[in-house]
């Protein structure tokens, strides 16, 4: 299990991943491949960042970052 401060820089270097490239979209396997995450770290920050409304899951099952429109996540 990581430790706090690595789960927040973890956090913090896909955020802005997702940033950099807006339209990027990724399977839950791929977080683990990417980032070199098991799969109950994969998991963990996928919700992490689906709570902070930072992602959200596609219809396809992958997760792509949430675009605002008016305000509210679309």
């Amino acid at each position: 299990m990581p430790s706090v401060i690595t789960s927040k820089l973890v956090l913090e270097y896909i955020r802005g991943e997702f940033a950099e490239s807006p339209g990027l979209r990724l399977m839950p396997w791929q977080f683990q491949r990417l980032w070199r995450l098991q799969a109950d770290e994969a998991r963990q920050v996928i919700d992490t960042l689906v709570q902070m409304r930072f992602l959200r899951e596609a219809s396809d099952g992958a997760f792509v970052r949430c675009e605002f429109l008016n305000g509210l996540p679309s």
